[in-house]
């Protein structure tokens, strides 16, 4: 079995077999881990400053709010949960902090199958990714002190806070990572267009069901399920999906005025 790229140079005219792209994913692989690792060394150098920034929405929300009796302090319940919440900081930010690495191998795996106009759009892949999935972290940052709030006001008034370090670099690491995957979605959405699986008339006809399927999805990813958080990733996803819709529309147009 033989692949062929799309590209008319006479390099990429080579063939690519089984094996050679099963190689070429096992170096992208190998790289992606180790930036990874890398990144996961550098949170554990200033896992003390990091941990401290983490815990502040909830330092902060006690702090305004005596009536829900806690202190902003997280308690570890077994000799293991320093040890556990220490690698999940260090495992989430090393992903975090690796990220454009990730998208470059990524991107590079796949250039080979396209062509030389389709790579025009690499650099705005790459950085339009990490301005997404930056945004989608910070936003969920943002609401984090209100996601909490509106968790513990459940607990009733008689009840004291007490969180577990585990549990809560969980959640809090968790809808970092959502609200940033789920970012990303609109260039999924663009990238179907530019390849011709979608089209931007068919996703504007559909938009209703496209709107209750981003708030079901948001539902879906976000680990606290309070209304505060759905409504602060569905709303930004759904403006998204309509830039999604015209950065496509306009990028097909372009396509088209060059083709002819």
């Amino acid at each position: 079995m033989a692949f062929r790229s799309r590209n008319k140079t006479p390099d990429s005219q080579k063939s690519m077999s089984l094996v050679d792209h099963l190689a070429e994913l096992r170096m992208r692989l190998i790289r992606s881990i180790l930036a990874v690792a890398l990144g996961a060394a550098a949170v554990l150098a200033f896992y003390d400053p990091v941990l401290k920034f983490l815990t502040k929405p909830y330092r902060d929300l006690c702090a305004s709010r005596p009536d829900f009796k806690c202190d902003g302090s997280l308690f570890a319940l077994g000799p293991l949960d320093g040890l556990s919440a220490r690698m999940r900081i260090a495992g989430y930010g090393g992903l975090i902090l690796a990220l454009p690495v990730l998208l470059w191998q990524l991107w590079r795996f796949i250039v080979p199958a396209l062509n030389k106009k389709e790579k025009r759009y690499t650099i705005p892949f790459i950085v339009s990714s990490v301005v997404l999935f930056s945004l989608g972290c910070s936003i969920a940052y943002w609401t984090l002190s209100r996601a909490l709030q509106f968790l513990i006001s459940w607990s009733g008034t008689e009840v004291n806070q007490a969180f577990q370090i585990t549990k809560y670099i969980s959640l809090v690491t968790l809808m970092i990572l959502a609200f940033g995957v789920g970012f990303l979605s609109p260039l999924l959405l663009v990238f179907l267009q530019l390849v011709g699986v979608l089209t931007p008339r068919t996703l504007l006809a559909q938009w209703r069901y496209a709107i209750v399927g981003i708030f079901f999805l948001a539902a879906v990813i976000t680990p606290s399920g309070d209304p505060i958080t759905l409504m602060a990733l569905g709303a930004p996803l759904t403006v998204l999906y309509f830039v999604a819709i015209f950065v496509g529309f306009i990028a097909i147009r372009r396509r088209g005025a060059v083709s002819n």
